[in-house]
């Protein structure tokens, strides 16, 4: 348990002075997501004490919400303040294989094509070092991500890098293992 003790039907939560200080620049920040600093405000409210019930009045959620985030938080510290895994069949392909879509996508097509077509995606990328991936998942993918590569035009058109995959690669990483002490939504 971090950080907590049972009193009564609420739990109590106690922030160490780093964590207080990480959650109330979250609630402070402009580019903090909504949910992100709704979480913040409800475990900084538990931590002074506030009961469930007014908590969820001033913050206009469930008195569930607040019980979910406070019993969380004091579960699993900032961590339980992350979504939590999804339910369902895992992810068939990784974040490389979507960073190959989208950089493929982004990318001038081959001559003499205009554009790209998921039929093309999907060839492409299994011609790099990923698996092979088919055009209705390329379209799958790409539409989840609201990108549509024959609109993709000009300005927006990745140049090939020799170092793109790399700093691809770096990129997720940060994300997939953050650096001790980061947050990341």
């Amino acid at each position: 348990m971090h950080g907590e003790r049972r009193t009564g039907t609420a739990v109590a939560v106690l922030l160490k002075t780093e964590v207080r200080e990480r959650l109330v620049r979250t609630v402070a920040s402009a580019k903090s997501e909504v949910r992100a600093v709704l979480r913040a405000r409800i475990v900084l409210a538990a931590a002074d004490g506030i009961a469930n019930g007014a908590i969820a009045r001033e913050l206009e959620v469930s008195v569930n919400t607040v019980r979910k985030w406070r019993g969380r938080f004091a579960d699993l510290g900032p961590e339980g303040l992350r979504d939590a895994e999804r339910s369902g069949r895992p992810k068939t392909y990784g974040p490389e294989v979507r960073v190959a879509i989208v950089a493929t996508a982004t990318s001038i097509p081959p001559h003499p094509e205009a554009t790209w077509s998921h039929r093309a995606i999907a060839q492409q990328v299994a011609g790099t070092c990923f698996a092979a991936v088919s055009a209705s998942q390329v379209g799958r993918i790409l539409a989840g991500l609201d990108l549509k590569p024959h609109k993709v035009r000009g300005w927006l058109t990745r140049r090939d890098t020799p170092d793109f995959w790399q700093r691809a690669a770096d990129v997720c990483a940060l994300y997939l293992k953050p650096p001790e002490g980061a947050v990341v939504l």
